[in-house]
């Protein structure tokens, strides 16, 4: 049976490197050995990914992109399909953990600076992997064209229209129609299913193998490819891949499955943060909720689009607004050229980018809190406020990362 199976690799390996990149990318990648907590989240977003793919190829088989059927075409799959709401269920879920192991993956990297050199076109491709894991966020919110779905899409596509000169065809491009009706959704649904998700999972594997390629990062920021043993030619402070971090991982899958399952099995919708109560009501054009509020992984940046209240420099609030929310995404992608730190790891960082990292925290855990409120004056005084944090933290950081008091670096990870 060995042989057989010995040979059977053979085969293929000679018509696909099945193989080469198995060593390559894991039993022969060798990986700094002080990982911790922070680096399990890279693997849970893939887990999360195949959950989604899977899930959604079952929705699609009973779901109806029309917009006088939609909404019934959900209820169908939640009530008469065959463990149809637990499907439904683990891919609503699955957007909600998506976005919470991103978040956590991408605030290790500004705690570890992996966006750091050699490592910066990575950061920009992971920046691509967000950018179009919101726009599949997005499209598919609208798609049980509740009224928070059909409502939330109308703000952003008021916004997208709010743009001088390209707004209304860019809007008219993206629905297909004058207004968010039937064609849209078929649009949003072609979107959903197909564009995204393709472009989606064409830039994880163009990650991958992009961090493959510079090596992983660590906690102390120390690259250990420059440390070999002369011998093997091996990182001195590396270990494989596979077995040791394989191991590692499917215990934090296994936790992450548990907590995931909890959520699905007993408050799939977290007291409205994941489905709001809204959207189980169907679309209305005539009724507006009395309160518009998008999903909680939007509700940082709606405030900054809400915080935007004076027209200034010939340009009105509204546009402001836009620019504050689109601005507020884009500048991550900056971190790369704006941190001047000798050190790249928070543990040698000095107290002036440790504070500023936990002003920018707090800034987006209240601005996602505001998000969720009716405004008010002093609700939109606070956004203001912490909006001005938020940019803050980039705009200043080539100041205050060059000034800093920094620890030295280790010549070797200290474990």
């Amino acid at each position: 049976m060995g042989k057989r199976l010995t040979s059977i690799v053979e085969w293929v390996d000679q018509r696909f490197p099945l193989t080469s990149n198995w060593k390559a990318h894991l039993t022969e990648y060798y990986a700094p050995k002080n990982f911790n907590f922070w680096y399990y989240f890279g693997s849970l977003a893939m887990l999360v990914l195949v959950n989604q793919l899977l899930t959604g190829i079952f929705l699609t088989m009973y779901y109806k992109p029309d917009a006088s059927m939609a909404f019934a075409s959900v209820e169908y799959i939640m009530r008469d399909v065959d463990f149809g709401w637990l499907i439904r269920y683990m891919h609503s879920t699955g957007a909600s953990m998506f976005f919470v192991v991103v978040y956590l993956h991408m605030f290790r990297g500004m705690l570890y600076g992996s966006y750091r050199k050699p490592r910066e076109l990575l950061w920009l491709i992971g920046s691509g992997i967000f950018f179009v894991l919101m726009m599949l966020a997005f499209t598919g919110y609208i798609l049980p064209w509740g009224q928070m779905s059909y409502w939330g899409a109308m703000v952003i596509i008021n916004m997208i229209m709010a743009v001088p000169v390209i707004g209304e065809p860019l809007a008219t491009l993206i629905l297909g129609d004058y207004t968010l009706s039937d064609a849209a959704l078929n649009r949003f649904f072609a979107y959903h299913v197909v564009t995204l998700p393709v472009l989606l999972v064409a830039l994880v594997i163009v990650h991958v193998i992009a961090l493959h390629e510079v090596g992983s990062n660590n906690p102390d920021g120390i690259e250990i490819k420059t440390n070999r043993d002369p011998k093997t030619n091996i990182p001195v402070d590396g270990i494989p891949f596979h077995p040791y971090y394989t191991v590692k991982d499917i215990f934090g899958v296994v936790v992450f499955l548990i907590l995931f399952c909890g959520i699905i099995f007993f408050a799939p919708e977290m007291g409205g943060y994941f489905l709001e109560y809204n959207n189980f009501v169907p679309a209305n054009t005539l009724q507006t909720p009395d309160h518009i509020a998008p999903v909680w992984y939007f509700t940082p940046y709606y405030s900054m689009l809400r915080a935007a209240t004076v027209n200034f420099l010939w340009i009105d609030a509204k546009l402001w607004g836009i620019i504050l929310m689109g601005g507020s995404v884009a500048i991550i992608c900056l971190l790369p050229w704006l941190d001047r730190s000798p050190v790249k790891s928070i543990r040698y960082k000095g107290p002036y980018f440790k504070t500023a990292l936990t002003l920018f925290v707090i800034s987006v855990f209240v601005l996602g809190w505001l998000g969720t409120k009716t405004p008010t004056p002093l609700y939109t005084l606070l956004a203001q406020i912490f909006t001005v944090v938020y940019f803050a933290f980039f705009i200043l950081m080539p100041w205050y990362s060059k000034i800093d008091k920094c620890k030295p670096e280790p010549k070797r990870v200290t474990g």
